[in-house]
């Protein structure tokens, strides 16, 4: 059975009804539908067990953004995030761009570094040299740690050295070790490799190993996704198509151009990819820090994301950044939940989980930077966040929505009107 990943009218559902909504899409067993629909979806005793020190568990909400059509492929997307309207605005942008085609993605191969640091080398381009001309000895040594990876064809594929001839401690040479981890994040395994040659890169080098560890700036495992919208879909009530692109252009350029504006671009951007990270039991901050220093790559902080105006005036809109995701090894094996996010997402490689997440990063900056050239980031934003505030104010069940309602209606979101609002309706009701 295909997947439809459109949900109408999905918002004016219940949670339990949404539950059972995406159970049918998805034909998850009574099993998982009570990991979603009851408490302990993470026994406290798998907690024990991922780290240390544990009293207890921590829960987000878990939502799935709809409309996604990435490749052709319908995608529903769990996403664990507090933040109010970032599911609707990516699940809005799907909606629309899903009339033109949907998002097109494509990946480099998972190509993880482990950098080897030699210091105390006199000669550090000759240590170069000789650690290239070992090369192949160097891989060997590094795939005899790991006989499952290589037996699934993966493994070291190559060396890189880099030379530092003058830094604070002297000359140093760093080996990085190129692996092809496959379907895993791959932070261990590149680690233990890194572990492994470390004593022969001494020997070859006459050098002293310091750090054997993965670089998070994963530039050579690449997501990309591309979106090509016509004017007409972009247009509002109160904004022509053209106004909107031009919006969006404008504002990209921003971005592009100012680090200050790019910082919350870019967070915009992740506010997307972060909520797939999480709920797939993927290291979100291994994902953070390697898509911010590839803004960096050109020597200053810029724009993740390109936006252009085709020559038939249609919005163009692509973003590549370093997504080393996986589906096999840490969390996302031991994490009840993060099993459950891989199949609804019906994804079965890591480049397809890494792909889709990219298509979501794209759909959310598309969708700020929207708002932000038109009506202003705030009117959406706050009345879904409305919602929030009249739960802090103390509103009880049927209360929230009231509330929430009524300061929508106002454009007015605050706390001491959400109290007044309260008590109004309790009083009317005594």
């Amino acid at each position: 059975m295909s997947l439809d990943s459109r949900l109408p009218d999905f918002r004016s559902l219940s949670p339990a009804e949404r539950l059972q909504h995406i159970a049918e899409k998805t034909q998850l067993n009574t099993d998982e539908i009570r990991l979603l629909s009851e408490a302990g979806g993470l026994p406290l005793a798998t907690a024990d067990g991922m780290i240390e020190n544990v009293i207890g568990k921590f829960e987000l909400p878990y939502a799935i953004a709809g409309y996604f059509l990435v490749n052709g492929k319908d995608v529903l997307v769990p996403m664990a995030v507090e933040e109010p309207s970032v599911v609707a605005a990516a699940s809005y942008m799907a909606k629309l761009v899903r009339a033109s085609g949907g998002f097109q993605t494509s990946s480099t191969g998972p190509l993880m570094r482990a950098q080897v640091q030699v210091t105390h080398v006199s000669d550090p381009y000759g240590a170069r040299h000789a650690i290239l001309q070992n090369r192949q000895k160097i891989i060997d040594i590094a795939n005899s740690r790991d006989q499952v990876l290589t037996g699934l064809g993966g493994g070291c594929r190559d060396i890189e050295v880099h030379v530092f001839p003058d830094t604070a401690r002297g000359p140093m040479v760093v080996a990085h070790l190129i692996v092809d981890v496959r379907d895993a994040m791959g932070a261990n395994t590149v680690n233990t490799m890194a572990e492994a040659v470390a004593g022969p890169i001494e020997q070859i080098t006459g050098g002293r190993v310091r750090l054997r560890i993965l670089s998070n700036l994963a530039d050579l495992r690449l997501a990309r996704a591309r979106v090509q919208i016509s004017p007409q879909t972009l247009q509002t009530q109160d904004y022509s198509g053209e106004d909107v692109v031009n919006g969006i252009v404008d504002a990209y350029t921003f971005a592009a151009v100012d680090p200050y504006r790019a910082a919350t671009h870019n967070k915009g951007i992740m506010n997307g990819i972060d909520p797939i990270i999480v709920a797939t039991g993927n290291d979100w901050r291994a994902v953070e820090a390697g898509a911010h220093a590839y803004a960096c790559r050109g020597g200053r902080y810029t724009s993740l994301s390109t936006w252009e105006i085709a020559g038939n005036g249609d919005l163009v809109g692509t973003l590549e950044l370093p997504m080393p995701v996986g589906l096999v090894g840490g969390a996302t094996k031991t994490h009840p939940l993060a099993q459950l996010s891989l199949k609804i997402m019906g994804v079965s490689t890591a480049q397809e989980l890494a792909e889709a997440a990219t298509a979501v990063g794209l759909a959310q900056n598309m969708a700020a930077l929207r708002a932000l050239s038109t009506e202003g980031i705030q009117r959406g934003h706050m009345a879904l966040h409305a919602r929030n505030i009249a739960l802090a104010a103390g509103a009880k069940g049927e209360e929230v929505a009231w509330v929430a309602q009524a300061m929508a209606a106002a454009k007015d979101v605050r706390t001491d009107l959400a109290v007044q609002l309260l008590r109004q309706r309790r009083a009317g009701a005594s």
